[in-house]
C-alpha cells in the first residue's frame, strides 16, 4: 500500500519537470528500501539522537573541564548511569 503511493508520488513528480524535484526522487529511490522500512516497522534513532544532543549540550556548558573524567562523570550521571562505579574527585 506504502510502496504503490510512493510509486504514484514518483510519476507526480516526474510529471512536473523541475530538475531538483527528480534529484530529490532519485535520493528516494536510491534509499526506497529504507524509507519503506521505516513505515513497516516503524522504528527510528530519535532516542539516540536526543541523547547525543543532551550530550553535546552538557559539553557546552562544561566548557572549561581540565578533566576529561569529569566531563564523562557528568554526563553519565545527567543520563543516569548511576550504577556505574566511580569516583568523582
Amino acid at each position: 500500500m506504502v510502496e504503490k503511493g510512493l510509486y504514484a508520488f514518483y510519476q507526480k513528480v516526474e510529471a512536473i519537470r523541475v530538475k531538483e524535484f527528480h534529484r530529490a526522487i532519485q535520493t528516494l529511490k536510491n534509499w526506497q528500501k529504507e524509507v519503506l522500512n521505516s513505515f513497516a516497522f516503524g522504528i527510528n534513532n530519535g532516542f539516540i539522537e536526543g541523547l547525543n544532543n543532551q550530550t553535546k549540550v552538557n559539553k557546552r556548558n562544561a566548557f572549561g573541564f581540565r578533566r576529561y573524567d569529569r566531563l564523562l562523570h557528568r554526563i553519565l550521571l545527567h543520563h543516569q548511569y548511576k550504577h556505574y562505579q566511580f569516583g568523582v574527585g
